[in-house]
């Protein structure tokens, strides 16, 4: 009977969930119940102490998991090429294309970003596990933009530390259904799992985290705005649940939205445009820019001709 050794820090979208609960919300491939299993078991170590099914998480614990005859397959190194907007000795960021998953889960073990990095880069850090290495954060799917990979534990720690304190500057930029009005505005309401479906999240649930959105227009068409939005806090899907919330969800998104356009979008116009930080080896600040992808100039050419 073998194991497999699962070490992860809490991301604090999952900060006072149940230990099974969010346990088995960030593994994706693992069950509640198979979570609840390993707990009763003594399986998994919460800050190097058993862990109770009921204890709440808390951002930044480590979590350990000896997952019994993980049915997990390799995570193979594919060459895949990469978009490498800044590299140093200890970070990665990665400009990442519409429609590449972050990192492998049931149902995408290959085409990953992880599965390139793995072939790009020889050492990632390992706190996120086999699953996820080198991954502090993600962005969805069919996000495309700038994604910040870590090379060493010690740098994931501290850039960990930087999303928990909300001082890493994010900026997307984005296209929304509709005119909005005013020049600026803020959309400050608290996400979380949708009761009834787990891949949604929504507004103003039971058990949702402050979350808080600053959006500029920056130019306006016919029936569509495109702007630009700063994240205060960096909940799962955002940007995204708090347009669809102020009734402009983000052109072509098939969760929010009906998700029906004339222009091809292949899922939601979003792009993570910059990030700012602090260099974990000397906290020298650093912003990365990640130019908008060519699908996204190509809609905003079009609505700027049909707006003439």
């Amino acid at each position: 009977m073998g194991s497999e050794s699962v070490r992860f820090l809490v991301p604090e979208e999952l900060e006072g969930l149940r230990a099974d609960k969010g346990i088995s919300e960030y593994l994706e491939d693992q069950s509640r119940s198979r979570i609840q299993s390993m707990i009763k078991n003594g399986c998994v170590l919460i800050n190097g102490k058993k862990a109770d099914a009921d204890e709440k998480l808390k951002a930044l614990d480590e979590v350990v998991l000896d997952i019994p005859d993980m049915v997990i397959p390799d995570i193979v190194p594919e060459d895949i090429p990469l978009d490498i907007l800044y590299e140093d000795e200890e970070i990665i960021v990665v400009n990442k294309p519409k429609g590449m998953v972050v990192h492998p889960a049931a149902g995408h073990y290959s085409g990953t970003l992880v599965n390139a990095l793995m072939y790009y880069c020889d050492d990632l850090s390992g706190i996120n596990g086999v699953m996820r290495p080198g991954i502090v954060h993600r962005i969805d799917r069919d996000t495309t933009g700038a994604l910040i990979v870590c090379k060493t534990d010690e740098a994931h720690r501290n850039i960990a530390a930087q999303l928990k304190e909300h001082s890493i500057k994010r900026l997307y930029r984005a296209i929304v259904t509709g005119v909005i009005k005013d020049d600026e505005g803020t959309v400050d309401a608290p996400i979380g799992r949708h009761p009834s479906d787990r891949k949604r999240m929504a507004a103003n649930v039971r058990g949702a985290k402050r979350a808080v959105t600053h959006y500029r227009v920056l130019e306006r068409f016919r029936n569509h705005t495109y702007i630009e939005c700063r994240l205060e806090t960096g909940r799962t899907h955002q940007i995204r649940v708090h347009m669809a919330l102020i009734h402009h969800p983000v052109l072509g998104d098939e969760v929010y939205s009906s998700g029906k356009s004339k222009y091809k979008t292949e899922g939601q116009v979003l792009h993570a445009y910059m990030s700012g930080f602090l260099k974990p080896a000397n906290g020298d600040y650093i912003e990365v820019t990640a130019p908008l992808p060519g699908y996204f100039e190509s809609i905003l050419k079009k609505l700027r001709e049909e707006s003439r």
